[in-house]
């Protein structure tokens, strides 16, 4: 609703003291009725979203850009894959974890890689291995590097938040609900170690 303004007339205040009283009117009138500007969309998402997951990757099958951000508030198992690796058959306990207690808050990301020389194909014929070979349905994305240089941006944290880089296929770095790494494990480490299950059921039982 417009709210009218009263302007003192020329001829009964001089110059200041007019524009004054036309400064003191505007205030009052938009203190009243005036509605505040709405705080920024974008501002309130980067807030609620830890600064870990504020990265955009593509989506292995498709490559259509996916938001980590979605992930928030989620206990996430990020791990560097290849399909020619010795550690491969890990796909089936990493997607057995997912499944497990996926209803309790738990991801797991994959991140393919030719870091190691084991990951040569398109992201088409890898997305079609993970599913055919291991039935894979957590979520991946493309191939991307995950050490030095070239590594991408959520393994360069990773790397700082852990004191660690990868070293083969198949390492593991936990993020709590919290968005603050907890531990990395080594690609010698199973999906169903009991001392790597234990850590990861103390995360999902733990408040945001």
């Amino acid at each position: 609703m417009r709210i009218p303004v009263r302007l003192p007339a020329p001829s009964r205040c001089a110059p200041v003291a007019a524009l004054a009283a036309c400064l003191f009117a505007i205030g009052t009138a938009a203190a009243q009725g005036a509605p505040a500007a709405p705080a920024p969309a974008d501002g309130v998402a980067a807030a609620a979203c830890p600064a870990i997951l504020q990265h955009t990757f593509p989506r292995l099958q498709d490559e259509k850009p996916q938001s980590l951000c979605q992930y928030s508030g989620k206990v996430v198992l990020v791990v560097n894959t290849a399909s020619f690796c010795g550690f491969t058959p890990q796909y089936k306990g990493l997607e057995a974890l997912d499944s497990k207690y996926r209803s309790r808050g738990l991801v797991v990301l994959g991140f393919p890689s030719n870091d190691f020389a084991q990951e040569s194909g398109s992201n088409k014929e890898i997305a079609d291995f993970c599913e055919s070979t291991f039935g894979v349905k957590f979520p991946m994305f493309a191939k991307s590097s995950v050490r030095g240089a070239n590594a991408n941006p959520l393994f360069k944290q990773l790397a700082l938040a852990s004191g660690t880089t990868p070293k083969w296929n198949f390492y593991k770095y936990l993020i709590g609900r919290d968005g603050k790494v907890v531990q990395a494990w080594s690609s010698m480490t199973a999906p169903d170690e009991n001392a790597f299950v234990k850590v990861l059921e103390s995360q999902l039982a733990a408040a945001n």
